[in-house]
């Protein structure tokens, strides 16, 4: 039986209806969970960092309104992994989207190239 993939994301975001669109355009099947109203925790988060083989620091919207407000790029080399987790745990907006995983694999933001295998799921 084929995997079923859970993508995080913000539906106000257009990287993550283009990466939406690109999956129904290749029929993949998938659940969507906002990642604003439920942001994952930070065992959650723990785990992506793991199975994505990224630094932790990948997973911040560096764009994003709250991480300028919040000062993040002066204070993220000053802080250790475990921080920063509790951090992007603390608010959904912080985390770069969409997340995409099948449970085992993990992938950060969207490019067609980092999501052609999940056309193959």
């Amino acid at each position: 039986m084929a995997k079923r993939l859970t993508v995080y994301w913000y539906p106000k975001c257009g990287t993550c209806r283009k990466a939406k669109k690109w999956l129904d355009d290749h029929g993949v099947d998938y659940d969507l969970v906002d990642i604003v109203e439920n942001p994952p925790d930070a065992e959650t988060i723990r785990r992506w960092v793991q199975q994505s083989g990224l630094d932790v620091r990948r997973f911040f919207n560096t764009s994003g309104q709250a991480y300028r407000q919040m000062g993040l790029k002066d204070k993220l080399p000053h802080m250790d992994e475990e921080a920063m987790i509790q951090l992007l745990a603390s608010d959904g907006k912080l985390l770069k989207r969409p997340i995409v995983t099948d449970g085992e694999r993990v992938t950060v933001g969207f490019t067609e190239a980092s999501f052609v295998p999940w056309a193959s799921i």
